[in-house]
């Protein structure tokens, strides 16, 4: 017999008036605006929810944790933009094989200036996050360059640098690819076309490798 009453709804269920939630990538794209405007600390559960379009629980229902959550927002942006890079190429020069993998990096980066601003947020915090980003993208990248970096210390054609002033002598220089208020200011046309941040990313590479492959002066550890 039907009384009329409504069958109480399921903890996670959207009831009859909650709004569509966004497609998966569309939130994956919110989260990633919002960690990169507010950073993970002010990006709280409450405001998220608002910028998704979502109801307040959402997040815990469908990631399990705000931590989970903001892991699938890097994985995505990640995983979906930035170039391989090419360690694994044959035939070619040592040097010119850093340079190219170096200007993939400065490329895909072009796509991801929101990731950007979140790991200089992260970097100088020491949290799980940041082991996380270590462990799954920053480690590999600066392994999948040691063996060239090795190949050309070995061969007298790069002094020997610790892998600490390595990251740093490649990373930092992507804020003149992603950067573009300041860039700008200094005199980067904008809106760039992709054949001339196609161009930067390679002379960008071409200034950092060149500098690594001074010989000159030694790099303590």
């Amino acid at each position: 017999m039907d009384t009329g009453a409504a069958s109480p709804r399921r903890p996670g269920r959207p009831g009859a008036d909650t709004p569509a939630v966004p497609e998966g990538g569309s939130i994956l794209q919110r989260g990633l605006e919002a960690f990169a405007e507010l950073g993970y600390d002010h990006a709280s559960a409450r405001e998220l929810a608002r910028r998704l379009g979502v109801s307040h629980n959402f997040i815990n229902d469908r990631y399990g944790s705000k931590a989970a959550f903001w892991r699938a927002v890097l994985d995505h942006a990640l995983g979906t933009d930035l170039e391989p890079l090419p360690w694994t190429e044959e035939a070619v020069d040592e040097a010119e094989r850093l340079r190219r993998a170096i200007a993939g990096f400065y490329r895909g980066a072009v796509h991801t200036p929101l990731v950007g601003r979140i790991f200089v947020d992260e970097f100088s915090q020491d949290t799980e996050r940041l082991d996380y980003l270590y462990e799954r993208y920053i480690g590999p990248m600066v392994q999948g360059m040691l063996p060239c970096v090795e190949r050309l210390v070995a061969s007298g054609r790069m002094a020997p640098i610790p892998m600490h002033v390595l990251f740093f002598a490649v990373v930092p220089p992507v804020s003149g690819m992603v950067d573009g208020p300041l860039a700008q200011r200094l005199g980067r046309s904008e809106p760039a076309t992709p054949e001339q941040l196609a161009f930067m990313a390679d002379r960008l590479a071409e200034l950092v490798v060149n500098g690594l492959l001074a010989t000159g002066s030694h790099v303590p550890a």
